[in-house]
């Protein structure tokens, strides 16, 4: 899928859409932490990563797992961290 994705520093996340009955259907606005894509990417807290690309690199897990929460419960904001998407690290 398609990843677009914003990093939003005043809030420490990144931003990004899913669209749960495809592209046809609604935009759904989604966060993931900060904190959680550097655990993705293995990266120190002050390392300096493009987050946004660290997103794109993992996307069809980051994705699955916010369709997953929109559609527990559609009316809730979305914010995925670190324990969300422990399993999306790639190896290495």
């Amino acid at each position: 899928m398609y990843c677009e994705a914003i990093h939003c520093a005043d809030t420490r996340t990144i931003r990004f859409a899913i669209y749960p009955d495809g592209f046809d259907g609604p935009r759904i606005t989604a966060h993931i932490s900060e904190a959680a894509l550097r655990g993705l990417e293995d990266a120190p807290p002050d390392d300096d990563i493009d987050l946004a690309a660290a997103c794109e690199a993992h996307f069809d897990c980051i994705e699955a797992k916010a369709l997953e929460r929109y559609r527990e419960t559609p009316s809730r904001p979305i914010l995925l961290e670190t324990d969300d998407v422990s399993a999306c690290a790639l190896p290495h």
